[in-house]
């Protein structure tokens, strides 16, 4: 089951996502015929790069994909093919940001329009700006592809607006085991790739943050970012209730996560309503607010000069011990071992 909030038979992924994979895996060899009827995609669906297929359809191509193209390279070959005209209004909002720090900054607001079982966050580390992928769903045999796809697409728009300058000093982390294809990571993240690195990132120097970006427009960007706004409500009127919860969760930047009544109340219901609508989907308020305290933990742990009480106040726990105790639950030790390891990383 995908948690990304975003119901399975719902038409949110673009079709020129789909055929763009199909035209990668039949120059491997594959018939398309045999790719769309694996996914359940009728041809005519892709006859218009603004029609869209369901989340599940574009699940069961991707799976289609890797199996008929019998390449484990396939997710980095993809990303490289998703060039920035690709993404739309989200890429013509980026690109015409004035710096590198203003598109990073619309790339994490609209991400989700485009890949919407993935987060994108942006932090900055010691010396390092840093790229953060988070993927939102239990598809485990998918994980590394979806990985793959997205931080090569990124990387692809990169090397096409400055070229190689941002791997001076610029790594690339995995969170997963190498899969075997080292030498296609390298070629395109350069020498510094690490794997089992406990997060999925790009990190460049944040001292090319404020480089200017050649296409900057501010009024191209006022007109793609309305759109990218016209997207994101459509996207988050097809979330489910518990997708929307979660959503209003994750978008605590600053401050204390709220509880149930201030959720409620933000979306325009009772808490007895809320309580009842989450039941009727399976799903229970103390298990989305835990899943998002457990992903801000680790955040904040690995990126924030904050001490762990002051990061048990901030995810809502009112005796740190508590933390402490579902911390060691999620991660088998306590935040600050949990901290020192990754400090030591």
């Amino acid at each position: 089951m995908l948690s990304s909030g975003v119901a399975v038979d719902l038409p949110v992924i673009k079709a020129h996502y789909a055929d763009i994979l199909c035209q990668l895996v039949e120059e491997k060899g594959a018939s398309r015929g045999t790719l769309l009827t694996a996914a359940d995609i009728r041809p005519s669906a892709l006859s218009h790069p603004d029609n869209l297929i369901t989340v599940s359809q574009f699940v069961a191509l991707n799976r289609a994909a890797l199996v008929l193209s019998d390449d484990p390279a396939l997710g980095l070959e993809y990303g490289r093919r998703l060039k920035f005209t690709t993404h739309g209004a989200l890429s013509q909002a980026a690109i015409s940001s004035e710096t590198i720090e203003e598109a990073l900054k619309v790339l994490i607001k609209y991400f989700r329009v485009r890949f919407v079982y993935m987060d994108l966050d942006f932090f900055v580390d010691g010396d390092d700006a840093v790229i953060q992928l988070k993927v939102r769903h239990d598809l485990e045999d998918l994980y590394v592809f979806n990985v793959e796809v997205v931080l090569a697409s990124l990387m692809d728009v990169n090397l096409l607006l400055f070229g190689t300058r941002l791997l001076d000093g610029g790594s690339c982390r995995l969170s997963y085991p190498s899969p075997g294809h080292d030498k296609a990571y390298q070629s395109m993240f350069g020498a510094a790739v690490s794997f089992s690195a406990g997060a999925n990132q790009l990190r460049f120097r944040k001292k090319y943050l404020g480089l200017p970006i050649a296409l900057s427009n501010p009024v191209a960007r006022r007109v793609a970012e309305e759109q990218c706004e016209e997207e994101l409500r459509h996207l988050e009127a097809n979330l489910t209730v518990s997708g929307r919860v979660q959503r209003q969760l994750e978008s605590v930047r600053w401050g204390r996560l709220p509880g149930l009544e201030a959720i409620a109340d933000s979306l325009g219901v009772s808490s007895r309503t809320l309580r009842r609508q989450l039941s009727a989907e399976g799903a229970k308020f103390q298990a989305i607010l835990d899943r998002v305290r457990h992903t801000k933990a680790t955040l904040l742990l690995q990126t924030s000069p904050l001490s762990i009480d002051e990061i048990a106040d901030r995810l809502g726990y009112s005796d740190p011990s508590n933390f402490g105790r579902a911390f060691r639950k999620w991660e088998g030790v306590s935040p600050s071992v949990y901290r020192a390891t990754v400090s030591a990383s």
